[in-house]
């Protein structure tokens, strides 16, 4: 019959309460600073992945999931393409657009920006835009009436209000202009409304007017893009693809992930650097179960040539001694996932329990701190503690089993 006799003493020994108070002092804050760093970085790691899909959904917000665009010419047959579109997987809508690099002035005040050409009716099909605005409405961008929606922090750049008018500067040849001179065209538009999204990007340098006035700004006969929205953001670059296989070639396919490929890397590389440096807190917990089994293997030095002398072989020593560090290491795991993930899923109700404002809403667009736990993290957390542990008791384990029997019992 297979009794498990390290496995047993092993657990015997995690158990025993004759070590020295130092012995089991450095075992408790073995335990406590596992689950300590395990409770940490889960945490950390749902808050950066909450931050990183609000930034997301902000960013996605007046942005689309993809873009096709015909590289700065105008797309004449664009109502044709988007039916053409229509009925390709999980998109839920496609709209026009014209991006156009444009100066807003209102004596003093001057601002770089970019004017966004919509179809009003559609553009609700593809961003939020409607819903965030503060005054006005979307719909009020009719054509030929020469009216603009401004961000919020643009409007307050320009120290405009809704009934205001802007002057739009682009470069072009203006009337009178000579051949080849450029001459900047002028344009007066009327505020129609503010939207807000909270993102500085747009709030601050994005306007919107009607398609027809852009086109007609910028001596265009269509739109030059667009836009698609999906059922899925993280599907869209490849349902993105798919759709575009319906239209004959010709347009340039560009999705959210490459639009905005520099935010999202520096996101990826900020958690990865935070994971490490918070892994340290486990390291130092790892030396400290290093720390244990040497004084615990020096302690029972008596102990392990009784057993050897009865039989056990080293191997079996080996094990019993495993057992101890890995146990200490399993209970800390246990203790560090449990405590995270009440802390982790528990964030904003945590922050008004104890009133805390970690995200000042006066400061920051982001009133409370958001939280977005993964079970891939929490799992790979577990197991790295979990590996870190098992290595840290290789080294005291194999000088137990090195242990000679004579040599510990020579002086017994």
């Amino acid at each position: 019959m297979f009794q498990p006799v390290p496995i047993f003493i092993g657990l015997r020994y995690s158990l025993a309460r004759e070590h020295g108070f130092f012995v089991s002092f450095i075992t408790w804050v073995s335990l406590l600073g596992v689950a300590l760093g395990v409770a940490v970085l889960i945490v950390v790691l749902s808050v950066m992945n909450g931050l990183g899909s609000e930034l997301r959904d902000r960013l996605l917000s007046l942005s689309a999931h993809a873009s096709l665009n015909a590289g700065g010419a105008a797309i004449v047959d664009w109502r044709q393409r988007i039916q053409q579109l229509k009925g390709a997987p999980e998109l839920l809508g496609a709209a026009p657009y014209l991006d156009i690099d444009a100066m807003l002035s209102r004596q003093p005040e001057m601002s770089g920006a970019v004017i966004r050409g919509i179809d009003p009716a559609l553009e609700a099909e593809v961003s939020s835009v409607a819903q965030s605005m503060r005054e006005g409405k979307l719909a009020d961008l009719e054509a030929g009436h020469n009216r603009i929606v401004l961000g919020r922090m643009l409007a307050y750049e320009l120290e405009v209000g809704v009934g205001d008018s802007v002057t739009v500067m682009i470069p072009g040849a203006g009337q009178g202009a000579d051949e080849g001179s450029i001459v900047p065209i002028l344009r007066e538009f009327r505020v129609a409304g503010i939207f807000e999204v909270g993102l500085q990007e747009h709030d601050s340098a994005l306007a919107y007017v009607n398609l027809e006035d852009a086109e007609a700004l910028r001596g265009l006969s269509g739109p030059t893009g667009i836009r698609l929205k999906f059922d899925d953001v993280l599907k869209a670059p490849v349902l993105a693809r798919e759709a575009a296989l319906r239209l004959r070639p010709g347009l340039r396919l560009r999705d959210w992930t490459q639009e905005n490929q520099a935010y999202f890397r520096a996101i990826r590389i900020e958690k990865t650097m935070m994971a490490l440096i918070l892994m340290l807190i486990v390291a130092v917990a790892v030396f400290n179960i290093a720390a244990t089994l040497v004084m615990v293997v020096s302690d029972k030095r008596t102990d392990i040539a009784i057993l050897r002398t009865l039989g056990m072989s080293p191997r079996g020593i080996l094990t019993v001694f495993m057992t101890q560090g890995v146990l200490i290491g399993w209970i800390g795991t246990a203790i560090g996932v449990a405590l995270g993930l009440a802390v982790a899923l528990n964030v904003p109700f945590l922050e008004q329990a104890l009133n805390l404002h970690i995200m000042d809403p006066d400061v920051y667009y982001i009133s409370t701190v958001p939280s977005e736990t993964r079970s891939g993290d929490v799992v790979s957390i577990a197991l790295a503690a979990l590996a870190l542990t098992l290595l840290a008791t290789i080294h005291p384990a194999l000088q137990a089993a090195k242990t000679q029997p004579a040599e510990a019992l020579r002086y017994e």
